[in-house]
Formats: structure tokens, sequence, C-alpha cells
């Protein structure tokens, strides 16, 4: 075959996927209209209830993770490995869940983990919930790869206390804009991903052929996200992360930093040492590597390395009350919450959202009180138990 022949051929195939890349994208994405609140017995009941009303590629994309699901399935069950001890004679009732962070005044403990494209769920995407979660008292983090814009998210808030997920250009010029934005929308707290600088393993996204649906107006300076694989959209992003960009962020910025994904005592050092206002324990959901630890597996070693200098938020696998206090007990300042109140948006806009966060707001102080804690900071001062058959 001659060079020329080569050239054709090679023409010819990206012509057919280009045709159909644009087959694929003439079938319109479907997200739920869904408004109202919902009765929840348990999130997981809701994770079976929004499979029916998100589109499969969509739904894929939220409640998969990554190769054999091993880690986001024991992101759930590893909470059974510590036990809390039931108290009695307290003299307790109505525990009290408020709390603060860089001087915003929560009404919980509970905040919005970052998720990606909330338009997968609900056509109101970002912006109902982010009115849910100011309406419940506590954080919005908002998602490099939303589906809406700063400003819309940030007036859907309506003062609320909101942080911004950022993943980073290969353009410091362009991180800058994003920045600059992200201040002038009353941003209080920068949090870098440093997880994903590749995909993980997410099959079934390739199962299914999913491209984003929807675009991406909060980072269209490097990607555009219409028609993008996860591969693709983390391919555009900066992949090569170091505390070089933790030093950078926060001088650009003037913000506290998270640094996301933290699993270790050695990279918690790490990232005090660049300047890092706060740390996320996190294996995103079990979405990147698996055969990793589970998350809460994870969080007292890291805990104790930083050792109450900074704040720490903890997310992955939290589905229950328990889970929250069980967080919080093992160095956690704050716990997040992901795919429940994406299902709930999926069922219920920002009504559903309210709902989820109300319902764990609910379980939460149960537990509280049958373990004989009347505030967070006491929650922080418990003793849990190993469990001897975990």
């Amino acid at each position: 075959m001659t060079e020329i022949e080569k050239d054709v051929q090679i023409n010819h195939s990206l012509d057919n996927i280009e045709e159909e890349s644009a087959s694929a994208n003439k079938v319109p994405y479907k997200a739920s209209e869904a408004e109202k609140p919902l009765d929840i017995i348990n999130v997981f009941d809701l994770e079976l209830e929004a499979e029916k009303v998100i589109p499969k590629g969509g739904y894929g994309y939220i409640s998969s993770g990554a190769g054999d699901l091993w880690t986001i399935k024991q992101n759930i069950e590893s909470f059974n490995h510590k036990l809390i001890v039931p108290r009695v004679l307290k003299n307790i009732e109505h525990p009290d869940q408020r709390t603060s962070v860089f001087g915003s005044e929560l009404a919980t403990p509970i905040i919005m983990a970052p998720v990606a494209a909330h338009g997968l769920a609900n056509v109101a995407a970002e912006p109902a919930t982010a009115k849910a979660v100011a309406e419940s008292g506590s954080i919005m983090t908002i998602s490099s790869y939303a589906n809406k814009p700063f400003k819309e998210i940030s007036t859907a808030g309506a003062g609320a206390p909101q942080w911004f997920q950022f993943y980073m250009s290969k353009d410091d010029g362009i991180n800058r804009d994003i920045l600059d934005e992200a201040k002038a929308n009353g941003v209080k707290a920068i949090v870098l991903t440093a997880d994903a600088t590749v995909g993980g393993n997410r099959e079934a996204d390739k199962r299914n052929g999913f491209v984003f649906p929807l675009g991406m107006p909060i980072v269209q300076a490097y990607q555009s996200g219409v028609g993008q694989s996860m591969d693709s959209v983390y391919g555009s992003s900066k992949q090569v992360l170091s505390p070089k960009d933790v030093e950078f962020i926060a001088s650009y910025s003037g913000l506290p930093v998270f640094v996301k994904g933290v699993q270790s005592a050695e990279d918690a050092i790490i990232s005090l040492a660049s300047g890092a206002g706060g740390i996320w324990v996190t294996n995103h959901g079990g979405r990147q590597l698996d055969g990793g630890p589970a998350a809460f597996d994870s969080l007292q070693g890291v805990a104790e390395a930083v050792d109450r200098k900074v704040p720490i938020v903890f997310d992955s696998g939290v589905r229950r009350g328990q889970h929250v206090f069980k967080a919080l007990a093992s160095g956690a300042d704050l716990v997040a919450i992901g795919r429940p109140a994406i299902y709930g948006l999926a069922l219920g806009g920002s009504q559903g959202v309210k709902s989820v966060f109300d319902h764990f707001k609910h379980e939460l102080e149960i537990v509280m009180q049958l373990a004989g804690t009347k505030t967070v900071e006491d929650v922080k001062n418990t003793v849990l138990l190993d469990n001897p058959r975990a």
C-alpha cells in the first residue's frame, strides 16, 4: 500500500468515526425534569429509582466506578470496620449539628461534594443543587466540569458559601482567568483534585460508548465537554501535578486550597508543606484506582499526620448518618456526599436534593443522640471501637 493510499484509508476511517459520533449526538439527551420533595427511607433505594429516570449512559457514568468495582464496594463496607458505642444517661436531646469552617457558619457538617455534569441527572443542573444546599445551611462545591456557568450557580446559592473544585488547564493564563472568575463569583476556597491526572478504568462508560452530551462552560477555554469521553476530558486538563501547583493556586487566588485525593500520611505532609489550607480524603468515589484502600480506612492515618493543622473533608461511600458520624470521629471536620444528592436531583430536582440532605441530617441526629454526643465537637472526640469481626 502506497503512502497516498494509507492517507486515504486513515482519512476514510476518521470520517466514519466523525459520522458515527455525529449520528450518536443527534439523539437528544433527555434528563429528568422532576421537581418535588422525596419521601426517603434510605439512599440505596434512591439509586434504584434514579436508574429508571437517568438515561443509560449518564446513569452508568454517575453510578459506576473503576475496574472490578472492588474499591467502590469497599468504600461502603469499610465503615463496618469501626463500631459506635451506644451511651446512656447523657442528658441529651436534639443534638446540635452546627459547625464552622474558614469563617462560614454551617447548619451541618454534611456538605456537597464536587460532581461533574449535574445536567446528566436533571435539566435544572447545578443551580438546583446549589439552591438546595444553601437551604440546607451547607457548602456547595462547584465542579470545573459543571454544565452551568459560575454566575448561575452562584446566584442560585443566594449568598451561601461555595467552593470550587479545580481541574487545571495546561495553560496557566487560562488557570488565572478561571480563578479570577471563581473569586468574582464569591468562591471561598479552591479544591485541587490531585487524583485524576488520568481517567480511571471505567468500563461502564466504555460499554455504553458514553460521551458528554452537555457543555462545560467554566472550562470552555480549554475544552467543550460536548462529545468528549471522560478520558478525553482528563487528557485536555493538566496531567502533571506537583506541590508547585498548590503553591501557585494559593498564591494567585489568596484563598485556602484543599488538596483532594489524599489517602496517605506522606501525601498529607507534602500537601501541607506546599501550602495547602485543607486536606480532602477521598478515592474519588472508587472511580479512579480500583484495588486501592477504602477512603474511610485511610482517614485516620491522614488525620493523625495532619494533626488538626488544617480542616479535613472526607468523602467516598457515605450512605448513612452513622457513616458521617464515624468519619467525624475518625478525624474529618466535614463530610461530603456526592452520588446520593445527584440521585435526589434526578428524582426531585432542587427539592429532591434538599430531601437527601434532610434525610442525612435526620439520621445523623439519631446517631448523635444514641451515642451520647450533643455537638459535632463531641462526635470528633468520640472513640470508636475496632470491629473484631471485620
